[in-house]
C-alpha cells in the first residue's frame, strides 16, 4: 500500500511537473506577436536579396544556401511556394502547410522546432538549429526549479507523516490491548493536538479499565466470604429433614464459587500479555489425569510444551467439562499431537449435537451460550470456553470449532509457547 508521504509528495511534484509541462507546451506553441512576425518579414526579405531569385538555376541557389550553412550552424532547406524541394544543407525540412502565408514556427513530428520565413517571391526557407538540445534550453530553468522545490519538499513531508505513522503504530498498540501507549507531543500543529487528543483519551480508558478491574476482583473476592458462611451455615442445619434442599443449595454455592474463581481467572488473564510462570509440562500426561476424572478417551504421544501447569489444566478441564455436558452421554475423544514447527495440538471432541457454523466463534465469547442452553440448566455459565481461548493466547495459540465427521463437535487447540499471543 502507498504510503500517505509518498502520495503527498509524489503529488505535490506532479503539480510542479504539469506546472513546467503546460509552461513549456504554451510557450513552444503560443503564436508570435506582431514584432515578431515584423521581425521575420524583415528577415525574409534580406533572404531574398541574399538567394538566388527562382529564374536562376538551382546550382547557384543550393550553392547560396551552402555559403549562408558556413555563416550559421543551422540545417537549412529551401522550398518553392507548393512546397518542393529546391536545395537544402543537412537534414531536409517538411515545408510550411499550404495555408501558411506568414513566417512562424512549425512543429513538425520527428523534426522538433523549426521556423519558417516565406520569401517575397512566396518560396519558403525552412531552418533548424544544429544543436537540438538547445532548442530544450529554456526548460532547464524550471526543471531545477522542480528539482530543487522537490528536494525541499520532501523532508518537509516525510517529517509530518512520520508523525502520523508513530501515531497509527501506537493506536494499533491500544487496540491490540497496550494500554500503556502514548504518542509523543510534537509541535504545535493539528498533528500534535490529535497526538494530545490520543493521549487524552488513551489515558480515561486506562483509567477505566483499570478501575473496572480493581473493582471487579474487589467483589469477587468479597463474593467469596458470604458463600463460605452460608456454605457453614447450611452445615450446621439442625435436623435431617429436607436433604433435597440442601443439596441443591450446596450445589448452588459451589456454582457460584466457581463462577468468581472463573471471573477472577478471566480478569487476571485480561490483563497479562504472556504467561507468569512456566515449566516443562507433560501436556499428554496432563489430559491422561483429567480424562480419567471425567471418563474420557485419551490418546496421542508425549509432547512437553514450556507453560502454567494450572492454566493448562485449567484449559483441558473445560473442554473436556464441556464436551461432557454436551455428548448426551456419548464417550468424549481427547487426542495430543505435536505441530511441525513446534509447540503441540490438543483436540477434543464428542458425539453430541454439534454446533452451528455460525455460533463456531461466537461461543467463544464471555457469558455467551447458545440458544436453548440456559433453559437446561446444565450447570454452565459461559465462561469455560473463553477461559480456554484466553489461555491458548496466552501460551502462544488459539482454539477453533470445527465439525466433526460422522455428527459432534470437535475443539482443537494449538499451543506455541514462546510466539506472540494473539489478540
Amino acid at each position: 500500500m502507498r504510503r500517505l508521504y509518498l502520495q503527498i509528495y509524489l503529488t505535490f511534484v506532479g503539480i510542479l511537473v504539469l506546472f513546467g509541462v503546460l509552461v513549456a507546451i504554451t510557450h513552444s506553441l503560443s503564436t508570435t506577436d506582431t514584432q515578431s512576425w515584423r521581425t521575420l518579414d524583415e528577415v525574409g526579405a534580406l533572404l531574398g536579396e541574399l538567394l538566388p531569385g527562382p529564374e536562376r538555376p538551382v546550382g547557384e541557389l543550393q550553392a547560396a544556401v551552402e555559403r549562408l550553412a558556413q555563416r550559421f550552424p543551422v540545417h537549412l532547406t529551401v522550398r518553392g511556394a507548393d512546397g518542393a524541394l529546391l536545395a537544402a544543407v543537412g537534414v531536409p525540412l517538411p515545408a510550411p502547410p499550404p495555408t501558411w502565408t506568414k513566417s512562424g514556427w512549425l512543429h513538425s513530428p520527428g523534426v522538433g522546432p523549426t521556423i519558417g520565413v516565406v520569401l517575397p517571391d512566396g518560396r519558403w526557407v525552412v531552418a533548424r538549429w544544429l544543436h537540438q538540445g538547445g532548442g530544450l534550453g529554456w526548460l532547464l530553468v524550471p526543471g531545477l526549479l522542480a528539482v530543487a522545490i522537490a528536494l525541499g519538499a520532501y523532508p518537509i513531508v516525510r517529517r509530518l507523516t512520520r508523525r502520523l505513522e508513530r501515531l497509527q503504530r501506537q493506536v494499533e498498540a491500544l487496540g491490540g490491548g497496550d494500554l500503556a501507549a502514548r504518542v509523543q507531543v510534537e509541535g504545535h500543529d493539528e498533528v500534535a493536538e490529535l497526538a494530545w487528543s490520543f493521549n487524552r483519551a488513551a489515558d480515561r480508558i486506562e483509567r477505566l479499565v483499570s478501575t473496572q478491574r480493581t473493582m471487579f476482583a474487589g467483589a469477587s473476592h468479597e463474593l467469596r466470604s458470604p458463600l463460605a458462611r452460608m456454605r457453614m451455615a447450611i452445615e450446621l442445619l439442625p435436623g435431617e429433614g429436607r436433604p433435597e434442599l440442601r443439596a441443591q443449595l450446596s450445589q448452588d454455592i459451589a456454582d457460584l464459587d466457581e463462577l468468581i474463581g472463573e471471573l477472577l481467572l478471566a480478569s487476571r488473564l485480561d490483563a497479562l500479555d504472556h504467561v507468569e510462570r512456566t515449566e516443562e509440562v507433560d501436556l499428554l500426561a496432563l489430559l491422561a489425569e483429567e480424562g480419567a476424572r471425567t471418563g474420557a478417551e485419551v490418546s496421542g504421544e508425549p509432547v512437553c510444551i514450556q507453560g502454567d501447569p494450572r492454566l493448562l489444566r485449567r484449559l483441558i478441564r473445560n473442554l473436556l467439562d464441556n464436551a461432557r455436558r454436551y455428548a448426551a452421554g456419548s464417550p468424549v475423544e481427547a487426542a495430543v499431537a505435536p505441530l511441525p514447527q513446534g509447540g503441540a495440538r490438543l483436540q477434543v471432541a464428542d458425539r453430541g449435537p454439534g454446533i452451528p457454523e455460525p455460533e463456531w466463534e461466537r461461543i467463544f465469547a464471555p457469558f455467551y451460550r447458545p440458544a436453548g442452553m440456559q433453559e437446561r440448566g446444565d450447570g454452565g455459565v459461559g465462561l469455560g470456553l473463553a477461559l480456554v481461548r484466553q489461555i491458548a493466547r496466552r501460551h502462544g495459540g488459539d482454539v477453533q470449532c470445527k465439525p466433526r465427521e460422522g455428527g459432534g463437535a470437535c475443539f482443537e487447540v494449538s499451543l506455541r509457547p514462546g510466539q506472540p499471543a494473539a489478540s
